[in-house]
């Protein structure tokens, strides 16, 4: 091998060393998505019906050749319809002209609302040509404002439209992730719950994953797993936030959560090992609850009796499943586990005990879900169709970001794209941010302390919300 050859395969050794105690560390990423994933010009939008209504504010024109001649984007908008909200219309088509700046949160309402729109790469296009950076700076601040009045559609289409503009902006996808957050907390709608849930723990994923040291993202991810039952999960996010974080409050909260949490986890532990079949190992880590103040948690003595089928030991299973249904009176897993063991001993009169109760609540919960359903549809077009009052004063959240601001990029080579973003015109793309901030209001028409019973599947949901942030 040559000297040259030997030195590369050197070079290439140390880089992968060096690559693998950094991501040990956490200073790199560990996890990259697919891009379809992780742009939100290209992955399943969500809760994008919720916010289609306001489309309809607007209409679409093109500009003259004359204009399109004298701005330096012109060669982009050929071709490209322009929103204008109606009272705009008129303006237009009377000579006044509109300040494109009012033209620009136009297109910032479209994108955010459908990131999927025909032509949101054209108006990203547009807009960075004519003022970079700071414009998504500038929606920025336009969402953090709206949340800060409670106005979260408002909120949460700016957050979605600063990341059309750059899909792993971290003060967006932060931002985003908390106002998906905030929408489900306030609403009763099922459907509408289960999606800005999804949308704002995938967020909160994709942020610790893509910005790996930005310790908030891991806090309220910790959060976000905590409140689906997911012990497991909480728990390392949580020690990558007292891995990467400063503020003392905030390390003192999570270390108090994480002692909250240190038999959750144990038990979660136990009940997955049972339901992968490590019955053995479920029992022992389990058994030793029975005499704790987790006793009474119906999860604990289901997962138990599976694990005692598994082992053969018949008569404990049937034992802790009628625990189970003393305290969960109609846990349809429970009986069916039940009438399995009586078929099999040809128990004929607990046979037919279990199978009509099991036929009974079947046919209620059969109901009660179509009631739901249709409940449900209902309020979901109420909320597609109509928009949602401002969030009450004392429920609000601050969205303040002044403490992702002394967040230090990745690596050398984020820093270095930032630095080439922030060119000659920044001096320029600050005024237009500033100026499409004003200019905004008239293009616009307008945990507990402590930690709850296990879930269902593994533990019951823990309804703990962080520490209120208002400043």
């Amino acid at each position: 091998m040559s000297r040259k050859a030997r030195k590369t395969d050197k070079d290439q050794i140390v880089h992968r060393e060096d690559g693998n105690i950094l991501q040990a560390l956490g200073v790199t990423r560990t996890v990259v998505r697919p891009r379809e994933e992780v742009d939100i010009q290209l992955r399943e939008d969500r809760i994008g019906r919720y916010f289609k209504k306001y489309l309809n504010k607007f209409v679409f024109v093109e500009f003259s050749e004359e204009f399109m001649a004298a701005n330096k984007a012109g060669d982009l908008m050929r071709g490209v319809p322009i929103p204008l909200r109606r009272k705009e219309v008129k303006e237009f088509s009377g000579g006044k002209g509109i300040d494109f700046l009012v033209l620009a949160e136009n297109m910032a309402w479209v994108m955010g609302c459908d990131p999927h729109f025909k032509y949101t790469k054209d108006y990203c296009a547009i807009l960075k040509k004519l003022y970079n950076y700071k414009l998504y700076e500038g929606m920025m601040k336009e969402g953090r404002d709206a949340a800060e009045h409670g106005e979260m559609d408002n909120a949460c289409i700016h957050f979605r439209a600063a990341l059309c503009m750059k899909h792993d902006y971290m003060h967006a996808m932060y931002s985003y992730a908390r106002a998906c957050r905030v929408m489900y907390e306030h609403s009763k709608n099922e459907e509408y719950i289960g999606r800005f849930k999804a949308e704002a723990v995938d967020w909160f994923e994709i942020l610790t994953e893509t910005h790996p040291r930005f310790a908030m993202g891991y806090y309220y991810l910790g959060y976000s797993y905590l409140n689906m039952g997911l012990y497991g999960k909480a728990k390392i996010a949580w020690q990558n936030f007292l891995k990467f974080g400063r503020n003392g409050k905030d390390r003192r909260e999570i270390t108090k959560r994480l002692e909250q949490i240190a038999h959750p986890v144990a038990i979660e532990d136990g009940c997955l090992k049972i339901g992968a079949g490590r019955y053995e190992e479920g029992i022992d880590i389990l058994e030793p609850y029975l005499k704790s103040q987790y006793k009474d948690w119906w999860p604990l003595h289901y997962y138990l009796g599976r694990g005692y089928v598994q082992a053969g030991e018949i008569a404990e299973a049937v034992a802790e499943f009628k625990k189970v249904l003393m305290a969960n009176g109609s846990h349809l897993e429970t009986m069916k586990e039940l009438l399995e063991i009586y078929e099999e001993q040809d128990d004929k009169a607990n046979i037919k005990k279990y199978s009509e109760k099991i036929k009974m609540i079947e046919e209620a919960q059969a109901e009660d879900q179509a009631k739901l359903v249709e409940d449900t549809q209902k309020e979901n077009k109420r909320l597609e169709d109509e928009e949602p009052e401002p969030i009450p004063e004392d429920a609000r959240e601050s969205f303040d970001t002044s403490e992702l601001d002394e967040f230090e990029p990745e690596s050398a080579l984020a820093a270095a794209d930032e630095a080439v973003e922030a060119d000659s015109d920044a001096a320029l793309a600050e005024k237009a941010a500033e100026e499409m901030a004003e200019g905004a209001e008239e293009a616009a028409e307008t945990a507990e302390e402590t930690v709850a019973e296990p879930a269902e599947k593994g533990l019951r949901k823990a309804k703990v919300r962080p520490r209120s942030r208002k400043q």
